[in-house]
C-alpha cells in the first residue's frame, strides 16, 4: 500500500487540478472540518487533508470521468450512470488511495460527501457537514447559519436537517434524488431515535 502523503504535498496536487474557486471551496471546507473534528474528538490531520483533497475529480468533464471510471474498474449504480454529476465522490475515492495513500476511512468520507450514505462514520459525516457549512458557502435556499450552528451541537440533527434540505429543493426543482441521500437520512432518524 502507498504510504500516505503529507497535506502540504496534497494541497499543491489539488490546487493544480481545479479552479481556483474550487481551490477556495475546497480550502474552506479544510478549514471547517478542522473545526469539527476538534469539536467531535477525530484526528484533525486525517481530517484536513479529506477536507482539502474531497473535490479533487469535481471539475472533470463527462467524458474524462467515464474514462476513469472505465480505466479503474469503478462501479456505478443506476442513478450514477443517470447523473455524471454524482461520480466525483467515488473518482475522488479511487484517486486520493492510489495518489496520496488514504485510507479505507478517508476514501468512504470522500465517496460519500455528495449523496451521503447509511454506512458514514463520524470522519464521513463531518466532511458531509464541512462542505455545506464552510465559510465561503452561500445558499439562499438553505438555512446556512443554522446549519453551521447545528453542526456545531449535534453531526447527525445537522445531517438530517441538511439531507432533508436537499431533497426538498431536488423535489422542487424536479431533479432526480439518489437514494442513498433518503436511505441516509432514514438510517439517522433512527440512530436519534436509539440514543434518545
Amino acid at each position: 500500500m502507498k504510504e500516505e502523503m503529507s497535506l502540504e504535498k496534497i494541497e499543491k496536487d489539488v490546487k493544480m487540478r481545479m479552479s481556483e474557486k474550487r481551490f477556495i471551496h475546497s480550502q474552506g471546507v479544510k478549514k471547517r472540518i478542522e473545526e469539527l473534528a476538534k469539536i467531535y474528538h477525530i484526528d484533525v490531520e486525517t481530517a484536513k487533508k479529506v477536507g482539502i483533497a474531497h473535490d479533487v475529480a469535481k471539475e472533470m468533464s463527462v467524458e474524462e470521468s467515464m474514462q476513469y471510471v472505465k480505466e479503474n474498474g469503478i462501479i456505478l449504480d443506476d442513478m450514477e450512470k443517470k447523473i455524471p454529476y454524482l461520480l466525483h465522490g467515488k473518482i475522488g475515492a479511487d484517486y486520493c488511495k492510489k495518489k496520496y495513500g488514504f485510507t479505507k476511512e478517508m476514501q468512504k468520507a470522500i465517496e460519500y460527501h455528495t449523496t451521503g450514505n447509511p454506512n458514514m462514520d463520524l470522519l464521513a459525516k463531518i466532511l458531509y457537514a464541512a462542505d455545506k457549512t464552510e465559510e465561503n458557502r452561500k445558499f439562499v435556499q438553505y438555512d446556512i447559519e443554522y446549519e453551521r450552528k447545528l453542526a456545531n451541537e449535534d453531526i447527525d440533527q445537522a445531517l438530517v436537517f441538511m439531507l432533508e434540505e436537499t431533497i426538498k429543493y431536488n423535489m422542487e426543482k424536479r431533479k432526480l434524488i439518489h437514494p442513498d441521500s433518503i436511505l441516509t437520512r432514514n438510517d439517522l432518524l433512527e440512530q436519534i431515535e436509539n440514543k434518545e
